[in-house]
């Protein structure tokens, strides 16, 4: 606490006043450009490594940037990262659709583990809330990763799209740049398109172009930020070398 109250007192000398004028400027009208998905990390900082500001973005974070498939929920039972879908791209209007994964994830490092039988019974379980969000909601992910372990990471895996008939290939870490964990979290960020595009009252947006869904993923020990490209099939990092080839991409495929 002592660290976070020093924290405001340096907003408010060095910040405060720039970002009440930016709440001013979107107070009646703001106009977010995106619904951006990431994990809980403290090492995530979505709005730095985006330099995004005030009205830009709603930012909804979990353990392991999940997004529950929609197979989960029966009548009105459901949870926040749905309501932040329909309130973000139904209310909201949003356009853009954005899961941020990341590396040294230790959701997707206890994810592996689950793996284990005992780790992931039920008596572990129930003591543990964080094993059973997993178990719930993340273990298309870890299949998906098995199916990949079986190829010796070398085959592609295919994922679907915005429609069940639309779908993408992807080659995970075709370098093998990362640990296996890390191949996890690319799978799991993939998985969350897919699963978004379970949910019901987004299925005509989508069909029709006008919401698009985006993968990135974050490296905390480089910070260099990948993006999901269908057209290479594969992560691609955003750099000086890649961004022209990566704008064009999106304006092709999301415009």
């Amino acid at each position: 606490m002592d660290k976070l109250l020093k924290g405001i007192m340096k907003y408010r000398s060095n910040i405060k006043e720039n970002m009440v004028k930016q709440f001013v400027q979107v107070k009646d009208n703001p106009k977010p450009k995106a619904v951006f998905f990431t994990c809980i990390d403290s090492r995530m900082l979505p709005t730095r490594f985006t330099q995004t500001n005030v009205g830009d973005m709603f930012i909804v974070r979990n353990a392991g940037n999940l997004i529950p498939h929609s197979q989960h929920f029966l009548d009105e039972l459901t949870t926040n990262e749905p309501a932040a879908l329909e309130l973000g791209c139904v209310v909201n209007d949003i356009r853009h659709i954005i899961v941020c994964g990341h590396s040294d994830c230790k959701a997707m490092n206890l994810l592996h583990k689950l793996q284990n039988v005992d780790f992931a019974s039920k008596d572990n379980r129930r003591i543990s809330p964080l094993r059973a969000w997993l178990c719930t909601h993340a273990l298309s992910s870890l299949e998906k990763f098995q199916q990949l372990e079986v190829t010796d990471y070398s085959k592609p895996l295919i994922f679907q799209a915005e429609t069940p008939l639309r779908k993408f290939v992807a080659y995970i870490d075709p370098e093998n740049k990362f640990n296996i964990e890390d191949k996890l979290s690319q799978i799991n960020t993939l998985q969350q398109l897919q699963n978004i595009a379970s949910y019901g009252f987004l299925k005509k947006r989508l069909e029709k172009h006008e919401l698009h869904i985006h993968a990135l993923w974050f490296d905390i020990y480089t910070g260099e930020i990948y993006y999901f490209s269908r057209a290479a099939k594969k992560f691609v990092i955003i750099d000086e070398n890649n961004f022209d080839k990566l704008l064009s991409e999106v304006e092709r495929y999301y415009s």
